[in-house]
């Protein structure tokens, strides 16, 4: 069984990774097949295996100053920005139930951003040297993953109506030739909570799994 939940609140880094955390834990004892978590963050700087401080163009107390939390993780990949207007999908599945292979999942997670943007009629695309989604040559979907005893974490964020100010701030992904883009720029109005489930109705039919809703309070949350 493979269960989403939908938080209808923004969450900060530490209380969205508690989450991870815990939906690890439900799925590496075989609770549940999957869970899928979509949110939105108050904003906050990230960085991964990849590095990243070297990619900040503003001290970092300036950045302390205007309220932006900056967090290490253990996922892939280097700095990144997540913030209201941007859709953040944290997939736990149990690969052994799905494929063990870490490139197919990443292939699959790039592919659930494509297929959405296909319903909004525009084209989005890999390159090869990059991971994520682009539109042409700015970036649209940042994706970065760890897997530990074949059990996903991390994961993605979509960028819908994202103040793209904050971008401004970094080299995002340790990318410097490339530009960032928004649904919103290509004349998409629709209300962010919508856009949640046809990302969700994707992630179904790319990973080929039933997603059941059901509330946070599942992994110890409040009731909505």
């Amino acid at each position: 069984m493979f269960k989403v939940i939908k938080f209808n609140r923004l969450l900060n880094y530490a209380d969205g990774l508690d989450f991870q955390n815990k939906a690890f834990e439900s799925v590496k004892n075989e609770e549940y097949d999957g869970m899928l978590l979509i949110l939105e963050h108050t904003p906050v700087f990230t960085f991964g295996t990849g590095g990243g401080f070297d990619n900040f163009l503003m001290p970092k107390k300036k950045l302390s100053d205007l309220g932006i939390d900056l967090v290490k993780t253990k996922r892939g990949g280097n700095v990144t920005f997540h913030g209201p207007g941007q859709i953040v999908a944290y997939p736990i599945f149990n690969l052994a139930k799905l494929q063990k292979d870490s490139h197919w999942y990443m292939h699959c997670v790039e592919e659930v951003v494509i297929k959405t943007l296909e319903e909004f009629g525009i084209k989005g695309s890999r390159k090869p040297k990059y991971r994520g989604v682009w539109v042409e040559d700015r970036k649209i979907s940042a994706v970065g993953i760890r897997i530990s005893k074949w059990i996903t974490m991390h994961g993605l964020g979509f960028n819908i109506n994202v103040d793209k100010k904050y971008f401004d701030m970094i080299n995002p992904c340790g990318i410097t030739e490339f530009g960032v883009a928004s649904l919103e720029d290509f004349g998409i109005d629709m209300e962010i909570e919508d856009i949640k489930d046809v990302l969700i109705s994707n992630f179904e039919k790319v990973f080929e799994i039933e997603l059941i809703e059901d509330d946070e309070k599942i992994l110890g949350g409040r009731m909505k």
